[in-house]
């Protein structure tokens, strides 16, 4: 799925794609790093869920997504090894836009690549890890915290202090592709 405005497009990620992803990510992202294995291992996982932003020829942004189970945070810099076999919702990893890329619309066409992957699926809910400074930005986009159990306490605190897991149920009747 292709979605774009002028000279800008949502396209799927490829491996070429990893090491401006991961620059991106290193400026979006500073104090939350992750390797570049846990880009790759998303990407062989999960590519139906990996996505880039393209604009003026470079990377803008990126999302990157799987589908997962249950209401935990998948834990930072932490490898999978492998997907649930019995899913229950859509996890967004990552969303990230370069500064010049945002206000756009393309965070909301970016979640909305998610949510048409969630439904291809028939999950009934995204789900996310929000960092302290972008949860209003999530709230604002429908999602609300889950309850946290002793567990989920702790993989938060790998965040940040104001992390969150958020989730939202999947528009099931929209059809877009």
């Amino acid at each position: 799925m292709n979605t774009s405005s002028a000279d800008t497009i949502w396209r799927v990620m490829t491996p070429d794609d990893l090491v401006p992803v991961l620059q991106l990510a290193g400026t979006c992202y500073p104090d939350y790093p992750e390797d570049a294995a846990i880009f790759a291992e998303r990407l062989a996982l999960a590519p139906e869920g990996c996505f880039v932003l393209e604009r003026g020829g470079g990377l803008a942004g990126y999302l990157v997504s799987h589908p997962w189970k249950g209401a935990l945070s998948v834990p930072l810099n932490t490898l999978l090894t492998h997907l649930p076999r019995l899913p229950d919702r859509w996890y967004i990893h990552d969303l990230a836009l370069a500064d010049t890329a945002r206000g756009g619309g393309h965070a909301r066409a970016g979640i909305a690549l998610a949510e048409n992957q969630a439904r291809r699926r028939g999950l009934a809910w995204l789900s996310l890890t929000a960092i302290g400074p972008a949860v209003p930005f999530w709230l604002r986009q429908g999602f609300a915290p889950e309850p946290t159990c002793a567990k989920e306490r702790a993989i938060l605190a790998q965040y940040d202090a104001s992390a969150r897991l958020l989730s939202r149920a999947v528009d099931q009747s929209s059809t877009s592709s």
